[in-house]
């Protein structure tokens, strides 16, 4: 695995004048001979910073974000984020599903960080580029650090997932509800039970995301679907797309926003030879759609989103803007329950 790049003591390979990721010797790895891990290994590191601005050139709708993971056991086969398996020198196919690196600092880190005098408060977005809410999540427990600190700080965040697991974090997502502006979104892109096992097999099913909808809707969390992805010529037929905006909002989610595959280097590779094994005489027709670049024609995704909002306003649920925070009333920070003094950093 491909460290010297990221560790603090290699002068020779810099990085990008961000600083060093993590000290050279600082990275444990481990496996568990448990059903759940079996075959996948874990990299636990001591990150040099976690709070992370997103690049100017991206088209997310956010400034900073979190992510104490780096790979996926949901193993989604067109999962954008498998680039950046490769900075490691890990394969972005199944080194992005079983090659897992853990921040295990990460709480203690955005404790500290978002206290520096430095930091204005910004909205921070979890789940963004890896589930914070994969499967290592129950083994690791991070996000408990993790919203607890921002509970604490009253800071605004978002989380974007695929995991049921967020459910046992209820209590402190209520809580910092009572501060801040939270807003949480749930990923299901259609409710085909064919398609969900075969494109995105580590996941919980479609039905079991919808259930957290469901429950966070009950104890007053709004929640909000993304309909990513809506996957071409096998889960975009009128009928699908009715199905799935149906049972989104039977789960009583506030809002629902699809989003067409994009396909970029690493998860495209990945992608078409998926495609090349379960659906090949799909190739061609991908190949054509996808001829200019990582997204379907302008003409595409507007057909798709017209459509979708059509559904949802039939059946009552309407369009978000991607990444917004649910709106609630901005209290006074309460102090750090810890009794840590704010320390100041450079985020990176």
């Amino acid at each position: 695995m491909r460290w010297d790049n990221l560790a603090e003591d290699n002068a020779n390979h810099p990085t990008s004048g961000t600083g060093a990721l993590f000290a050279a010797d600082a990275v444990t790895t481990r496996t568990f001979d448990t059903p759940e891990f079996r075959g996948i290994t874990f990299h636990e590191i001591r990150a040099r910073s976690i709070v992370n601005r997103v690049p100017g050139a991206s088209r997310m709708p956010f400034e900073w974000t979190v992510n104490p993971y780096r790979g996926c056991t949901h193993a989604c086969v067109y999962c954008f984020a498998r680039k950046t398996h490769s900075y490691l020198d890990l394969d972005t196919g199944l080194g992005f599903d079983s090659q897992i690196v853990v921040k295990v600092n990460a709480p203690e880190l955005v404790r500290r960080e978002i206290a520096s005098p430095r930091w204005h408060g910004a909205h921070i977005a979890m789940g963004t580029n890896v589930d914070c809410y994969q499967r290592a999540e129950g083994r690791y427990r991070l996000m408990p650090g993790i919203l607890t600190a921002l509970r604490d700080h009253a800071n605004p965040f978002s989380i974007l997932t695929k995991g049921t697991l967020i459910l046992r974090d209820l209590e402190l997502l209520r809580q910092a509800a009572e501060v801040t502006e939270v807003g949480v979104s749930v990923s299901v892109g259609f409710t085909d039970p064919e398609l969900w096992r075969t494109v995105e097999p580590g996941t919980p099913s479609p039905e079991r995301r919808l259930d957290v909808v469901r429950r966070l809707s009950e104890v007053g969390i709004g929640c909000g679907v993304l309909m990513a992805p809506v996957v071409p010529h096998l889960g975009d037929s009128p009928e699908q797309l009715r199905a799935t905006v149906r049972a989104i909002a039977a789960a009583g989610a506030t809002s629902v926003t699809p989003l067409v595959l994009h396909l970029r280097p690493g998860a495209r590779e990945w992608f078409m030879r998926w495609l090349g094994h379960h659906h090949p005489h799909l190739v061609r027709r991908y190949e054509r759609l996808y001829a200019d670049g990582a997204y379907a024609p302008t003409w595409y995704q507007r057909r798709i989103t017209r459509y979708v909002h059509e559904l949802a306003a039939e059946y009552g649920i309407g369009p978000t803007h991607r990444g917004a925070a649910r709106k609630l009333p901005r209290r006074e920070p309460r102090p750090p329950l810890d009794g840590s003094e704010p320390t100041q950093l450079t985020l990176l």
